[in-house]
């Protein structure tokens, strides 16, 4: 099938019609730099060509992302080949452009090295990473038979935008310990994407990161959770590793069809490999969506269903009357507290645990980067960062016990 004005729609399937991908693409110029931080550049790009129809119409300006490592650094004049389905869409952590070439400026090839892994595979812009685990790494007999975390902490969250402050509040704890994020796939495939990581990494909140699954571009590559855990111990020797996926997590507005069903899956790796994990719940006081006020339906199904190994669920205490805890909505923590009894014992398998936010105020305000939950930020939703941050200071509590 012919592309037409920049549109091409690949169906699968005996009926095309039924089931289609569908891309748009766009040539573009770079007409200045906006940001960048580690691993990607913001630009502005002006889109070129006729045939071009709106809201891509050509003339148009629009943000554009590229990762450095995949292709190339664009500079202002450069033309630029653009993938724009999820910006024309108006999608809103994909909101980009995204740059898949610099057709007139290619990157030369990388130098020979070691690394085998495949990540993104078969897609056009696979990339082929040395994993910590493989057999070409200085960690791979480290790992080989590597089966034990030792009792580490391992939080859980469903949504990028929790790490901070479940980071928040484990430094109230101990500042000292070593903190690992292990960035699953269920979102953004790139760790380059999250400002987010790189502003923590900056400012030695986080030791490091480990991109398991398809996810890629942290400081270590795995294959799978379970090795991406193993390493976070065991090579970059953290004290506590933070479980989310990526920026953009995925959902349809259904029982089981949302991204956030991992957050079960890494419970039970953090359990079977001797780690102590603690489960994060999703909790909004401002979210119009019923499924998702108090306890969102995305930490009720995946810890409550998915989840078959025990963990414990930290339910905040909004007792320390700052003006953060007077702006929770009124029975929001009655609300969350009965919904999260029905992940413990005699419903559930789960140990709830309540931890007062006295002090996480001021924590929160403290961070490095900018907290944002679904497009509000903490005056907006103090319950949603409060929530993720008693998580930390649990799991920094089991950490220094």
């Amino acid at each position: 099938m012919a592309p037409e004005n920049g549109v091409r729609t690949v169906g699968h399937g005996a009926d095309a019609g039924t089931v289609a991908a569908v891309m748009i693409w766009r040539d573009g110029v770079v007409r200045g730099v906006r940001a960048s931080w580690d691993g990607a550049v913001e630009l502005d790009v002006e889109i070129v060509g006729d045939g071009a129809e709106p809201p891509l119409a050509g003339g148009t300006r629009v943000r554009a992302l590229a990762y450095v490592d995949l292709v190339g650094e664009p500079v202002a004049g450069d033309r630029v080949t653009l993938s724009a389905a999820a910006l024309a869409r108006g999608l809103g952590t994909g909101g980009y452009a995204m740059v898949v070439a610099l057709p007139d400026r290619l990157p030369a090839d990388p130098p020979a090295g070691p690394g085998h892994l495949v990540k993104a595979r078969y897609t056009p812009l696979q990339t082929m990473v040395l994993g910590v685990d493989e057999q070409e790494s200085e960690h791979h007999e480290t790992l080989r038979e590597a089966d034990d975390l030792g009792g580490m902490p391992v939080v859980v969250a469903d949504l990028h935008s929790a790490v901070p402050a479940v980071l928040a509040g484990l430094r109230t704890v101990d500042p000292s310990l070593r903190v690992a994020y292990v960035m699953t796939d269920g979102g953004a495939l790139p760790a380059w994407f999250s400002r987010t990581v790189a502003g923590l990494r900056a400012e030695g909140w986080l030791a490091g990161s480990v991109t398991v699954g398809q996810a890629f571009g942290g400081d270590l590559e795995a294959v799978t959770l379970h090795t991406g855990l193993l390493a976070a111990r065991l090579v970059l020797g953290a004290d506590v590793a933070v479980v989310a996926q990526g920026p953009g997590n995925l959902g349809t507005g259904t029982r089981w069809g949302f991204s956030g069903t991992a957050c079960g899956e890494a419970i039970n790796a953090a359990a079977t490999l001797g780690g102590a994990p603690v489960a994060s719940l999703r909790v909004s006081g401002a979210d119009p969506r019923e499924r998702h006020l108090g306890v969102s339906h995305h930490s009720l199904t995946a810890y409550g269903r998915v989840a078959l190994t025990p963990a414990d669920v930290v339910v905040p205490r909004f007792d320390a009357g700052s003006d953060l805890e007077r702006a929770v909505p009124a029975g929001l923590a009655e609300r969350v507290r009965e919904q999260a009894a029905g992940l413990t014992a005699p419903a559930g398998i789960h140990r709830l645990v309540e931890i007062s936010t006295d002090g996480l105020a001021e924590a929160l305000a403290a961070s490095p980067v900018r907290l944002s939950t679904m497009g509000r930020g903490l005056e907006q939703d103090p319950a949603a960062f409060l929530a993720a941050a008693v998580a930390g200071v649990h799991a920094g509590r089991l950490a220094t016990a």
